[in-house]
């Protein structure tokens, strides 16, 4: 190799106790610190980042293919704390790039991981200059009350970058020995994190990271697309991502706003479906700002405490929150200041406007697929709701396996009926509580039934007993032995409310006025038939009028011994 490192001295342009505090222990994770220096090699017009990474030796490297520092530039930018690439209202990469980086204290997230850390960088025309960080040496400088100008970086071991710099024609090496915490972590992890953290490296076709020699792409976040159930898009967002996504069951839904966003909302089959297979971490609804994450679950900032937390996932993207003259981002660049305009502007809106758009959408969408929806949503009865997921259990039994030739025609079958069981089911138990309500007060008002109703109990019984001999049932069927069993709704109304006209003539008695047009409606949903939409109308009517009238009659149940 004819690379040569001069003999030349670099040093930290600020406070060593004051770079201690300010910034060595804010990152806290390794993806935080995979994420500062993905972002360094961004606004350097990088156009690949190489992550490599060897568990057994507790070690890893991240290099770029970007513009690199000459000896001047890695003293005067890279080691001067603070500097910003912004200055001079400068917002832009010479590659047309929006910068990411903003305070000039992310690079002291790369002090936070490993106990040594060794920086290689050249640009097309300087050879390689650098220096090592030793943390230990670090922190008895520290101890000591050290200036900067006596804390001097370690020259470079050449040796530990000789495979890295095969080929390398400009850029910046930066390898860590000795992890302060163990790589737990999979390739396959870091990737789908990496993938969830940096939108760029997906949309970018002139921006690849790379782990362990192979790139990050959205095939990684394959299992969270396969699991997507519906998605809202933004202002006319789209991407690699969300267009590439095959299961969904209906077409996304478009959403407009004012606020200069973009991005996506989207839910998951299942909650267990948002997980990220193979790492801790769930999808969440994050926001973006120039293609880099910068706040994480921002819904916890405004929680709703509904079940469709837990199914929904996005991406905000809000490059205009990045504007001159105000920084938005914390000191950890893991956040973003909670009272800056713009973010509490979108946070208003995700609370007030497009979360309650989507529950309801939402909500809706499920349940016409007949799965469980939120409960807690008012547009829907609970009772109904009920019906729908018992109709859905029951459907299952009814469904041919899957493969098998019949399952299409037989599973169009069950959805076409669907409607009607969730109704027929619903209209059942009104006609169930009611009818048998309107029996016990009967009994309880030791009401008497018209010799001429009576008279007809026999000949019920009869009729019933020739079925049961018939089929050969021995044992009773139905648990009364009292006659009232035996009568409908027509007959109960007179019983209960003695008679069908008061005393005297003049109108129907209430139960024998509704019980007219609840018969015909009731027998056909006893007798399992499908019923018009007239039929559905007038039967959900009356019930409400039998109900309403049931609760007055049940105002006068004797209570007590």
């Amino acid at each position: 190799m004819n690379q040569e490192f001069k003999a030349k001295q670099y040093n930290f342009e600020l406070s060593l106790s004051v770079l201690n505090h300010l910034g060595r222990n804010l990152y806290r994770n390794f993806v935080t610190v995979l994420g500062e220096a993905i972002s360094n090699s961004w606004d350097a017009d990088a156009k690949n980042v190489w992550i490599d990474i060897d568990k057994e030796s507790s070690s890893f490297s991240i290099k770029d293919d970007g513009v690199g520092m000459s000896g001047e530039d890695f003293q005067g930018k890279f080691l001067k704390i603070g500097y910003s690439k912004r200055r001079d209202g400068k917002r832009l990469s010479d590659g047309k790039r929006p910068y990411i980086g903003a305070k000039g204290i992310g690079k002291l997230a790369l002090l936070s991981c490993a106990d040594r850390i060794s920086i290689f960088t050249k640009t097309a025309q300087t050879d390689y200059v650098g220096g090592a960080i030793d943390n230990d040496d670090l922190d008895q400088a520290i101890t000591d009350d050290l200036t900067p100008q006596q804390y001097e970086l370690e020259q470079l071991d050449v040796s530990l970058a000789e495979g890295l710099m095969k080929d390398h024609q400009q850029g910046t090496i930066i390898i860590f020995q000795n992890m302060k915490e163990q790589m737990k972590n999979s390739e396959a992890y870091i990737k789908k994190i990496l993938a969830m953290s940096f939108k760029f490296s997906l949309l970018d076709p002139a921006f690849t990271i790379h782990v362990n020699g192979k790139p990050v792409t959205i095939d990684d976040l394959s299992d969270l697309s396969g699991n997507t159930e519906f998605i809202w898009l933004i202002n006319k967002y789209e991407d690699a991502f969300t267009s590439g996504m095959k299961n969904l069951k209906a077409d996304p839904t478009g959403v407009v706003t004012d606020l200069p966003i973009k991005g996506f909302m989207a839910t998951v089959v299942k909650p267990r479906d948002a997980k990220i297979s193979m790492t801790e971490e769930r999808a969440s609804v994050d926001l973006f700002v120039n293609g880099r994450l910068r706040e994480k679950n921002i819904l916890r900032h405004i929680p709703t405490q509904r079940i469709l937390e837990s199914y929904l996932y996005g991406q905000i993207h809000y490059d205009s929150m990045d504007r001159k003259g105000t920084d938005p981002f914390t000191s950890s660049r893991e956040g973003i200041v909670e009272d800056d305009g713009a973010f509490t502007e979108l946070l208003e809106y995700l609370k007030k406007v497009l979360i309650p758009k989507i529950l309801d959408e939402w909500d809706e969408l499920r349940l016409s697929r007949n799965e469980e929806g939120d409960d807690e949503n008012k547009r829907v009865s609970k009772k109904d709701r009920k019906a729908k997921a018992f109709v859905s259990e029951a459907e299952k039994e009814y469904s041919p396996a899957s493969g098998t030739p019949q399952k299409n025609e037989v599973d169009d079958w069950l959805t076409k009926l669907r409607p009607d069981a969730q109704f027929n089911m619903a209209a059942y138990v009104d006609c169930f509580y009611s009818e048998n309500l309107v029996r016990k007060f009967i009994e309880n008002q030791s009401k008497p039934i018209d010799p001429k109703i009576a008279a007809k109990i026999p000949d019920y019984q009869k009729k019933e007993q020739r079925k049961l001999d018939a089929a050969y049932i021995s044992y009773p069927i139905a648990r009364s032995k009292s006659g009232l069993g035996y009568l409908g709704m027509e007959q109960l109304s007179e019983v209960a409310e003695g008679g069908k006209a008061p005393t005297g003539g003049g109108p129907k008695n209430p139960l024998c006025h509704y019980e007219i047009k609840y018969t015909p409606v009731r027998d056909a949903v006893g007798h399992t038939r499908l019923l018009t939409k007239p039929a559905k109308s007038e039967l959900t009517l009356t019930l409400e009028n039998i109900k309403g009238r049931l609760r007055k009659l049940l105002e006068l149940v004797k209570t007590g011994p």
